[in-house]
């Protein structure tokens, strides 16, 4: 069985396309459903603290998959590259979820969708 992680990021918790959910809430829904092996929560994963903490936590090989749930995910790639070389990790097992403007309930629904059936 894979290994998956998912990160929530929300652009420093004051950007207006995140105003309208409750991040812990969200990353609480998935957590209970047991859909992924961990879940952690960063403010801004495009920083360069973000870069450090994503190659970190790539470099110890225990995530198989990685979902991350934030901004565009196409930018999400860009944004990811350096921190994804330097750790060694793939990007094809990179899955990014755009999450902005949506509140609670949209954004635990867009997660699990990216999960897929039973989060497999």
């Amino acid at each position: 069985m894979a290994n998956k992680g998912l990160l929530l990021c929300v652009c420093q918790g004051n950007c207006p396309s995140f105003q309208k959910m409750n991040i812990f809430d969200v990353g609480n829904a998935v957590r209970r459903e047991k859909l992924v092996d961990y879940i952690a929560i960063h403010p801004q994963l495009c920083a360069t603290d973000g870069d450090r903490f994503l190659s970190t936590l790539l470099k110890g090989e225990s995530t198989d998959e990685l979902y991350v749930a934030a901004c565009d995910p196409t930018m999400q790639v860009k944004m990811f590259r350096d921190a994804f070389a330097e750790s060694g990790f793939s990007k094809e097992h990179f899955h990014g979820v755009e999450i902005r403007n949506m509140d609670t309930a949209q954004a635990v629904d867009a997660i699990k969708g990216s999960l897929g059936p039973q989060g497999s």
